[in-house]
């Protein structure tokens, strides 16, 4: 009898260990993905405060090339405003291709190609943009490793209450290719 007892508490105990440790991780991971997705705002931020500095120095080599520099004001006023990582993807997508047209009117204006300001703002926005696509690849590293622990057997079990987080990534086709320019 007394075995029995020892065997059936043994089993609650690890039951239990069992249940705190996997929470803890669901836990952890589940705070791993939303500190990589803050760190992924913190350069996109950054990338938004540098892109009406950009804009500005542009306009006054560029200023009758309106639709272009129109288009990033709106780019980046749809990133500012997104909710969602879905959202965010979508608006980044743009604002990628919107710079790479800005940044392909600087070869038909040797002026401002050559202009310090729009050379260091190009360069700090170089680098923010190497800084979002380790940030990205961070955070989807993270979600890769929160969703899988919270679909595998058997913490799936009690992963209820911890849904899904989605991956921030390109979701346009023709995002994937490359910036077509024409004036």
């Amino acid at each position: 009898m007394n075995v029995g007892i020892i065997i059936i508490a043994a089993v609650v105990v690890i039951l239990v260990l069992w249940l705190v440790l996997t929470y803890n991780a669901l836990v952890r991971l589940k705070n791993r993905v939303e500190n990589a997705w803050s760190q992924i705002d913190v350069q996109l931020r950054r990338r938004y405060d540098l892109i009406p500095n950009l804009v500005e120095t542009v306009k006054g080599y560029a200023s009758h090339e309106r639709e272009t520099l129109e288009a990033v004001i709106a780019a980046r006023q749809r990133g500012v405003s997104a909710s969602t990582v879905e959202e965010q993807g979508a608006a980044q997508n743009m604002i990628t291709q919107t710079l790479g047209r800005l940044f392909a009117l600087s070869e038909a204006y040797p002026d401002l190609k050559a202009n310090q300001n729009f050379l260091e703002l190009q360069e700090e926005l170089t680098a923010t943009e190497d800084r979002i696509g380790y940030s990205r690849q961070f955070y989807n590293d993270s979600v890769l490793k929160y969703n899988n622990k919270r679909q595998t057997f058997p913490s799936n079990l009690i992963a209820g209450k911890f849904p899904d987080k989605e991956y921030f990534e390109v979701e346009e086709p023709e995002a994937r290719g490359p910036v077509k320019v024409q004036f």
